[in-house]
């Protein structure tokens, strides 16, 4: 497996290791979800998957030696394949996958001080997790730069009935206050973080919030919807 340096990693490193295993993983319960189910064989032995820093994928047994260099992923994620639905398995293992991440990265992060750790962790936040990702609650695009041209300050509140307000000017006290009330906020569409400087949107089904460039909703337009349905929500409403 990846060795470990014996001389202290920076925040960015440990960053940039956590995004490349996470790709990989991801990377594994995604697109190559397949090829993936068929190595996961019941009759094998215990399997871990692991998620490699130059963003591969490995179903493989477990380090040999104790303790392992690094944290190990969840022992035996091959056991339950034939005995449970598989989305639910895919979900099951992306939990477990989220955990063992974490892990690594604080373990390569053991030198580091409180303000780091802070920041390193802030950094991870930023990305969906892989459970995210695989059961579809944020989007495998993990973010985009915010869009520095033509803005539409403000954002749209719906009442319960359904019924869309625009706030184009907002106060000090509201705007900071949507601010707060949104800033762990991502856009279903581009993973993008909430700006209060942009029109945002929110589903009447899902409850998920969007840019309005994201999903072609103007705040004119908005006006007029009385109960929005975001893209997702639309094409399920089809099947």
């Amino acid at each position: 497996m990846a060795s470990v340096s014996s001389s202290p990693r920076t925040v960015e490193e440990i960053f940039k290791d956590f995004s490349s295993r996470r790709a990989g993983i991801v990377r594994a319960l995604t697109f190559d979800v397949d090829e993936f189910y068929g190595l996961c064989d019941p009759e094998k032995e215990n399997l871990c998957l692991y998620g490699h820093s130059n963003e591969t994928w490995e179903v493989n047994l477990p380090a040999e030696e104790v303790p392992p260099e690094l944290p190990e992923p969840a022992l035996g994620i091959n056991f339950a394949r034939d005995g449970m639905n598989r989305r639910d398995w895919l979900s099951l293992i992306a939990v477990h996958s989220d955990c063992w991440l974490l892990s690594v990265a604080f373990y390569l992060g053991a030198r580091l001080n409180r303000n780091e750790r802070k920041r390193l962790y802030s950094l991870i936040n930023e990305l969906p997790t892989v459970f995210e990702v695989v059961t579809e609650r944020k989007p495998i695009k993990d973010k985009i730069s915010a869009d520095s041209g033509s803005k539409s300050r403000g954002s749209i509140k719906r009442s319960s009935d359904g019924q869309a307000k625009s706030n184009p000017k907002l106060a000090e006290e509201s705007f900071e206050e949507d601010e707060d009330e949104h800033s762990e906020t991502l856009c279903g569409s581009c993973g993008g973080n909430y700006n209060a400087d942009e029109f945002w949107i929110g589903c009447d089904i899902c409850e998920r919030w969007y840019h309005g460039k994201c999903v072609k909703i103007t705040p004119a337009k908005a006006e007029s919807i009385k109960q929005y349905k975001c893209p997702s929500c639309m094409k399920k409403g089809r099947q």
